[in-house]
């Protein structure tokens, strides 16, 4: 990466020209079956309404299990393309979308003429009621589940374009940070929104960092970052999830993890591989092996990590450390000041001050760094649920938590939560 490239970010950009080299973000893109990828992207031939940024994700892309555990599956899918069919191994599962458009009441408007069966009875109200619904409660996302288009049960979720770029760049919310912190497959790609991702991708490795000792694993690092979004999330604590499901995403997709974030850990300079077995040449590809890695422990560097947390994140962390510092409120209104990301002359060098390495020193930093991610996580995701019923109507509402009901019971539930316990201790 060219030196202050996260410094001085550049958010109006609008081609890939504009990144700060041609490679730029090259990370993101997943590689998968071409036709696999050839019939995700005719299904978003099938919406007329303009979708600027899209990827597809979740375990009807990335296998979260064995592979062979498709093939049990009764297919939810009606006529599928063969390359889905291959791909699932006969079975499947529904998959996910996320469409960004530019201008949220315009894109329903468009979407309600063409698809009004998609909507609940939110619908009949009006695409200013649907986009109010959307832009103003939960994280900003508005999902229509259970759609069948082209033969293939899809979920799509749609968000205005703003929304993604300042969740990815501030983690406000980390609903769409998290989603996309973990592999997941870009369809139409968007230059802001790549160079925002990248800032969320090497936070994401700064967050884990934090939450880590002086040495640990690859696992260690990917488990970490991929269970960034479910800390807080009700999901998890209401058991409608599978609670092995952090674990399973990175033994399953290590090789995507490491394409994702082996070129930012290379850019840290506070961490490295400390292991032979990267010497290879194509180890990256290598998913039986789990290699070590050390880290940097000085306060200063740590300090300068905390420093570069994303802003709204990063206040949070801030408030934590303030009560238990017993900081008064006109001073650390000082400090939030002086610790902002730019001033009237534009973007300054985040540097850590003597705040942050105080809070770098702490014993307790790995605590306070989730409790800052469950804080902010949980109201996002918990108002977002409840958008459910509303936005995807009851019948389908309850068809969803049933069938996350089952997965998490398949997981594992109670049981393969005590396995997961008894194998850490």
């Amino acid at each position: 990466m060219p030196p202050g490239w996260e410094d001085d970010p550049n958010w109006d950009i609008t081609h890939f020209s504009q990144l700060p080299h041609k490679h730029f973000g090259v990370n993101q893109h997943i590689r998968i079956n071409a036709e696999f990828k050839e019939a995700l992207r005719q299904i978003l031939w099938q919406f007329r309404a303009p979708i600027r940024y899209a990827f597809a994700y979740g375990s009807g892309v990335f296998p979260q299990s064995d592979a062979s555990a498709f093939s049990t599956l009764l297919s939810p899918h009606p006529h599928p393309p063969e390359a889905i069919v291959k791909w699932q191994k006969g079975g499947g599962k529904m998959i996910d979308f996320i469409f960004g458009v530019t201008y949220t009441q315009h894109w329903h408007s468009l979407n309600l003429n063409q698809h009004p069966d998609h909507y609940s009875f939110l619908g009949s109200l009006g695409s200013g009621v649907v986009s109010r619904v959307q832009d103003n409660y939960g994280a900003g996302v508005y999902f229509n589940p259970y759609i069948t288009v082209n033969g293939t049960l899809i979920k799509y979720g749609v968000v205005n374009m703003d929304t993604i770029a300042r969740d990815l760049s501030t983690w406000d919310t980390l609903y769409l940070a998290g989603r996309l912190q973990k592999p997941v497959k870009i369809l139409r790609d968007d230059a802001r929104v790549r160079y925002a991702n990248q800032i969320n991708l090497i936070s994401a490795v700064r967050t884990a960092l934090l939450m880590l000792g002086p040495s640990f694993t690859e696992h260690d690092l990917y488990n970490a970052i991929a269970g960034i979004s479910y800390m807080g999330d009700p999901r998890m604590d209401f058991k409608t999830e599978n609670p092995n499901k952090v674990s399973n995403i990175v033994k399953y997709q290590l090789v995507n993890f490491r394409q994702l974030y082996d070129p930012l850990i290379g850019d840290l300079p506070n961490v490295t591989y400390k292991d032979p077995r990267v010497k290879s040449t194509d180890w990256t590809h290598d998913d039986s092996i789990n290699v070590n890695l050390v880290q940097d422990m000085d306060p200063i560097k740590r300090g300068n990590m905390v420093r570069r947390l994303p802003s709204a994140f990063r206040e949070k962390l801030y408030a934590l450390y303030q009560k238990k510092f017993q900081i008064p409120g006109r001073d650390f209104k000082t400090l939030l000041n002086e610790s902002r990301d730019e001033d009237e002359s534009g973007f300054k060098k985040r540097q850590g001050g003597e705040f942050d390495r105080r809070i770098a020193k702490e014993d307790d930093l790995r605590e306070m760094v989730g409790k800052a991610i469950r804080q902010t996580v949980k109201w996002p995701s918990i108002t977002q649920s409840l958008k459910g019923p509303v936005t995807a109507g009851p019948t389908r509402t309850w068809r969803y938590l049933k069938e996350k009901k089952e997965k998490s019971r398949q997981g594992g539930g109670e049981k393969g939560e005590k396995k997961e316990k008894e194998k850490g201790s």
